[in-house]
Parts: structure tokens; sequence; C-alpha cells
């Protein structure tokens, strides 16, 4: 195998990392602070529909507090 070819083994094994790896608590905590335009309260990891999720207490400028699903493989909002 060429040089060529084992640097794009190898950058394609850590990209496949890189896009299995789970979302860090701090990660998460952005994630949702972005989503709900507050301040982050608390994070826990949890489940929901058999995935596991982080739940994250965001609380508004105006005083509301909202629980933000944040999927822990993909980082999306639930």
């Amino acid at each position: 195998m060429n040089a060529f070819a084992k640097l794009l083994c190898a950058t394609l094994l850590v990209a496949s990392n890189l896009a299995w790896a789970d979302l860090s608590r701090d990660d998460a905590a952005a994630v949702a602070q972005r989503a709900g335009g507050g301040r982050v309260l608390s994070v826990e990891k949890s489940e929901s529909s058999g995935r596991p999720v982080w739940r994250v207490k965001v609380v508004t400028p105006a005083g509301e507090v909202h629980v933000i699903q944040v999927d822990v493989a993909t980082g999306q909002v639930r």
C-alpha cells in the first residue's frame, strides 16, 4: 500500500470516529443554550425512546424554565 492510500485510510478512520463520538456534557449545554436562549441550570444524562440524551434545564431571560433534550449521538435537539 502506498503512502497516499495509508494516509487516506487513516484520515477516514479518524473522521468516522469523530462522527460517532458521544456529545460531551459541555457541548450539550452549548447546544441547549443556543436552542433555548437562556442560562443553563443543569445537565444530566437520561434516555428517551431507548436512546441516550442529555436533559438540559435552561432558564430564559423571562424566568421560564425549559427542559431541552439533546441526542448524545447526533447532537440534535429533540
